[in-house]
């Protein structure tokens, strides 16, 4: 009897984990994607780069691996945003279809098909659309984080004295105070 309910447990279980751990990594698109949205983020500047550097990079590689666990980090994330958009696509266009299923099918569908593809073209429509959502959201985003690394980099100054109390102002003594301008940044974007 208990093994039959620790079987039944754990089958349940199964069904609780997302799919991304069961072995749904992200696609080649997804990473592409990935690629570029980490080169936009990553930016042309100095500030730019360095608050990137910051952000993705660990201090143990001298934050020389941040572009690596950018994409590695975007790409799970683009794989979310395109799960996201079909479902809610789905929902969508369930919705749609069923208020008034003759012009539902009129509207996506096509002739040569008598109309049966519906379904498929309003769903990929939907999803197209909440995905590019999705992503101008993401670069709005990472707008924000550019105009705030210039803002700090501009608040940092150039001078010695300057630097030192730009360093005591934001970064925390754990740190010996290296983790000034990543603070800045930060700071700067929520407000």
């Amino acid at each position: 009897m208990t093994k039959r309910l620790m079987i039944a447990v754990g089958l349940v279980g199964c069904l609780a984990v997302p799919s991304t751990a069961l072995g749904h990594p992200p696609s080649s698109q997804d990473r592409r994607n990935a690629q570029k949205e980490c080169r936009a983020e990553r930016g042309t500047t100095d500030a730019t780069r360095e608050a990137f550097a910051v952000k993705y990079g660990t201090a143990k590689s001298n934050y020389k691996n941040a572009f690596g666990k950018c994409v590695s980090s975007r790409a799970r994330d683009e794989h979310a945003e395109r799960h996201a958009a079909k479902r809610s696509a789905r929902r969508d266009c369930s919705e749609e279809r069923q208020d008034d299923p003759a012009a539902f099918r009129t509207k996506y569908g096509t002739a040569r098909t008598n109309y049966k593809n519906a379904w498929g073209k309003c769903v990929s429509q939907h999803a197209k659309k909440n995905k590019a959502a999705a992503d101008r959201k993401d670069k709005q985003q990472f707008q924000e984080e550019h105009n705030a690394a210039q803002q700090c980099d501009a608040e940092r100054g150039d001078t010695d004295a300057s630097r030192q109390a730009f360093a005591l102002k934001y970064g925390t003594p754990e740190s010996n105070y290296s983790n000034a301008f990543g603070k800045c940044v930060s700071q700067t974007v929520r407000s």
